[in-house]
């Protein structure tokens, strides 16, 4: 019997990613997207890898009716919740947006679960909720103090999770990730934002001369002045959700739980392995400096290794390699 899960935002970046790897691993998917930011061709594309049968996707918005959804897709065991929107700078001049698509579109997305019998979630949250850091590395117990509306919308669900799952039977693994990078290791699915929130992602595409790379993080006290974060690879990110399902089916216990590498680089280092890899000098111009970045943050991820024997096993060199390929397949990414 396949397990048949149902993945939210699956056209998206990360989600995208996703559903080739829990297809790869044998679930039945099905998706929800309402396309605003995501793209239908990455799907299209793993129908035909995989069949209609093994993934359906519905054009959907989080925020509406769900019940169509639920009513045929029968035997839905658990929900991989990746839809919302990502950009710290959009949420400061939207942040009625990003509580309306993050937090009220979740909230629906629970109810509609928990009127069809469905009650465990795998959330995905970002290490945002956490605000600045007190301590590193950054480990689950920190305090939630966010500094902007995408961090606020993302802790109100797990707040919302963490009260509902008092009342009902409501099993979740919310994971807070660090910095996302990288694409499938064939290059074959990857980052399509348009523009794309990641640095990595952007330096890559300056390197290979597709669009100019402009830095915008401010002098922070660090070495090279330039921030140091936590760059976890997407590929590694999604086997921890593959974890977190399973556990979940297995009768796992609720759990918040980072998704990082554990170890940082900075903004200038990233660019000169990138510069090292491709061997292309990066001319970059330093433009709309962010503001309210702060100087380091770090993962503590002893908690996934623990709990879900989770880590990272790729490094920050194959992350620039899986996008080298992919932007070299695809400079523009996905069309549709």
């Amino acid at each position: 019997m396949n397990k048949k899960i149902l993945i939210t935002g699956g056209g998206g970046y990360i989600g995208s990613v996703a559903v080739n790897l829990f297809l790869d691993k044998g679930f039945e998917v099905v998706v929800i997207d309402n396309f605003s930011r995501g793209f239908q061709e990455p799907l299209d594309l793993l129908q035909k890898k995989f069949s209609s049968q093994k993934l359906r996707y519905y054009k959907a918005d989080l925020g509406e009716n769900l019940d169509s959804v639920f009513e045929k897709e029968k035997n839905i065991e658990a929900v991989v919740h990746y839809g919302a929107f990502c950009s710290v700078n959009e949420s400061m001049e939207k942040p009625e947006m990003y509580f309306s698509n993050n937090t009220a579109g979740s909230l629906n997305l629970l109810k509609t679960m928990l009127k069809f019998d469905i009650n465990k979630i795998v959330f995905s949250s970002t290490c945002a909720v956490y605000g600045e850091a007190n301590y590193m590395p950054i480990d689950e117990k920190h305090p939630t103090l966010p500094t902007n509306p995408y961090g606020e919308s993302k802790r109100m669900v797990e707040k919302m999770m963490e009260w509902i799952s008092l009342r009902n039977k409501l099993y979740y693994v919310t994971f807070r990730y660090f910095n996302v990078c990288g694409a499938t290791e064939d290059g074959l699915i990857g980052d399509s934002k348009k523009p794309s929130v990641h640095l990595v992602q952007n330096a890559v595409r300056g390197a290979l001369g597709i669009e100019p790379f402009y830095l915008t993080c401010p002098d922070v006290a660090t070495p090279d002045k330039t921030p140091i974060r936590d760059y976890v690879n997407v590929v590694d990110l999604n086997e921890a959700h593959i974890l977190g399902v399973d556990y979940l089916l297995n009768g796992g216990k609720n759990e918040v739980i980072n998704i990082g590498t554990g170890t940082g680089n900075s903004v200038l280092e990233i660019i000169k392995k990138i510069e090292k890899i491709t061997g292309k000098k990066i001319n970059f111009q330093k433009n709309n400096l962010r503001a309210g970045e702060y100087a380091r943050a770090v993962a503590s991820i002893e908690k996934a290794k623990q709990i879900l024997k989770w880590e990272p096993k790729r490094s920050i060199a194959d992350s620039i390699n899986s996008l080298v390929k992919w932007y070299k397949l695809r400079p523009h990414g996905w069309n549709k």
